[in-house]
């Protein structure tokens, strides 16, 4: 299976993470169970959270892969692995059957200072991208197919291809230098293969689609999808400006502030969502990615209400 962004509908898919604990376990399976009656392109899981090295990636990816019939993304980072350590690690994957990646640099782990991250071998998700397509050709240089009515002789067919996805940063990196720095990483990741982007969290439709727009003037081919994620609540939108480095959007931070009662800051965080899900895609994205912190009802609502997804309602009056 590989990742198509070509074929109708409007391709979706959702990122996860690993629980902390066996307890979270049985929920998240269930949370994925519900996310693949959607028919996403793919599931991508984490490695570890927050930051946090190693974890229960693989266990995950492979109950996405036996479960459903969803593609499993996996993500691979370059902080504190070596060329070893990642090319053992890639083969693990891919021996579990596991052929689509999202190559990052990386976040310190918790409590670790940006100075002191140790890089290791990997200097860049660039550099990542191609350990990941040299260990899928050193591992499977080609495959043999036999030719009926000639025993003993076989066709040399072409290996297969491994699907590559990286970051892609709308409103700057945090670490960039320059303005430009974020469309020039992009164009030399595409160089070392990756066939996919997804871009962090961006607030305003403008922000990616004036991106998509400058990568495209400077020769970036590769499909850009819109990374969304919905926030619920004013401690989770602080949250994520403290990960991303991005700027408050005033609107949203006084809608969630306002309103006296979590569910309606989660209805707050839906209807925002939503309206840039919408917007994104009639401005020409080629899809929809969704942050969905290991909870299916918050990121399908946002799709209902998008009308990238049939309300239950609809569905029933369809029958």
């Amino acid at each position: 299976m590989s990742i198509d962004l070509s074929a109708p509908p409007l391709p979706i898919s959702f990122e996860v993470y690993p629980p902390r604990s066996e307890a979270g376990v049985a929920a998240l399976h269930e949370t994925i169970r519900h996310l693949a009656e959607v028919a996403p392109r793919f599931i991508s899981v984490t490695y570890g959270a927050g930051g946090s090295t190693g974890g229960r990636s693989l266990e995950l990816l492979s109950h996405i892969q036996r479960e459903t019939r969803v593609e499993p993304l996996a993500h691979l980072t370059c902080v504190g692995n070596t060329w070893a350590g990642a090319n053992a690690l890639i083969r693990e994957f891919l021996d579990a059957g596991i052929t689509s990646f999202l190559a990052l640099r990386g976040d310190p782990p918790v409590g670790v200072a940006e100075e002191d991250v140790y890089l290791g071998d990997l200097e860049s998700a660039a550099q990542l991208v191609q350990l990941i397509d040299r260990v899928q050709a050193e591992r499977a240089p080609y495959t043999e197919a036999l030719i009926p009515g000639h025993p003993g002789a076989a066709r040399v067919e072409k290996r297969s291809k491994v699907d590559i996805a990286v970051a892609a940063f709308p409103n700057g990196h945090p670490r960039a230098l320059h303005a430009s720095s974020d469309i020039d990483a992009l164009l030399a990741k595409q160089a070392a293969g990756a066939t996919l982007a997804i871009t962090q969290l961006f607030f305003h439709a403008d922000d990616y689609l004036g991106f998509v727009q400058r990568s495209r003037a400077a020769g970036v081919t590769i499909p850009i999808l819109p990374g969304i994620m919905p926030i619920t609540s004013p401690k989770r939108l602080r949250r994520v400006l403290e990960l991303s480095g991005e700027a408050l959007p005033a609107e949203l931070a006084i809608a969630l502030e306002v309103e006296p009662t979590a569910e309606g800051q989660r209805e707050v965080g839906i209807a925002h969502a939503a309206q840039l899900a919408r917007a994104v895609v009639d401005g020409g994205a080629p899809g929809i990615h969704l942050y969905a912190f290991n909870n299916h009802d918050t990121v399908l609502a946002v799709l209902r209400e998008a009308g990238i997804l049939a309300h239950p309602s609809q569905k029933e009056a369809a029958r």
